[in-house]
């Protein structure tokens, strides 16, 4: 048997949680001195010990951690469990550092008003290009959307070419249209030099050429692209332009760090 001291120290946890604990019901002592009130545990007591730790520090409340355990689940049943909070968690944080990540890009933009150079956008024709590509839905046009629809088409379509023997000829190059439905459609294209065949089960497409497009490039993750963008889009109020239609992104340098990455924004444009 062990103080609940002692108890506390081999369950890493503290005194004041293990009385909290015993007041819920959630973990009894294994006795109980009448006369002095002392509680004492034994070694067997652990089990239950890490899984409301577990269950705790995976988010869920006391309450259902009593009505959990309360039905006896399987050692096996448990891990299933927290594997499948554990990836609900992972998903919200993953939410969470995109949402901040535009939260700063946004600060950033606020902060640089009135000082966002647009001495580097060029206007420029942009030829046609030959790519495969497959598309997806976003809710949106805000970073926060496009990133997670974005880059497992790339990763899918990678997947897809190396599979048909396809080789890859240029940069990589993204374009978005409205839905019928409110959203935004996201085609992810790779530049090849194949013809079209039903044999292929991504789309090999001819994206037409801009006869006139004002481009600029961004250095850096494109989930802080907003000062570039909002910089673009003020070189084109004020030299006299009107955009007609989102800006392609051609992914110019794309190694592992997303800081390091180079592109080109290419958003059409006629005289306004």
């Amino acid at each position: 048997m062990f103080t609940i001291g002692e108890f506390a120290r081999h369950g890493r946890v503290s005194v004041r949680m293990l009385r909290h604990y015993d007041a819920l019901g959630l973990l009894r002592p294994a006795r109980v001195d009448p006369h002095s009130g002392y509680r004492s545990y034994e070694a067997a007591q652990l089990s239950r010990l890490n899984r409301i730790v577990a269950l705790r520090d995976l988010g869920f409340s006391l309450g259902q951690i009593g009505s959990i355990l309360d039905e006896k689940p399987t050692a096996e049943e448990l891990r299933g469990m927290l594997r499948l909070r554990r990836a609900e968690l992972e998903t919200a944080a993953a939410d969470a550092v995109r949402r901040l990540a535009g939260v700063e890009a946004r600060l950033r933009t606020i902060e640089s008003e009135g000082r966002m150079s647009a001495t580097d956008v060029v206007l420029k024709s942009v030829p046609a290009v030959r790519v495969a590509e497959l598309s997806g839905s976003a809710a949106s046009f805000e970073p926060a959307d496009i990133g997670p629809v974005i880059q497992p088409l790339y990763d899918e379509l990678c997947r897809r070419l190396d599979a048909a023997g396809v080789a890859v000829t240029g940069p990589g190059v993204a374009w978005y249209e409205d839905a019928p439905d409110g959203t935004l459609t996201v085609h992810a294209g790779l530049q090849v030099g194949v013809e079209p065949s039903p044999a292929y089960d991504f789309t090999v497409t001819d994206l037409p050429p801009l006869s006139t497009a004002a481009t600029v490039v961004h250095h850096g993750d494109m989930d802080a692209v907003l000062p570039t963008v909002q910089a673009l889009a003020a070189w084109i109020d004020e030299n006299g332009y009107r955009s007609t239609g989102y800006a392609r992104e051609l992914y110019l340098e794309v190694p592992d760090s997303r800081a390091d990455w180079v592109t080109e924004l290419q958003e059409p444009v006629t005289p306004a």
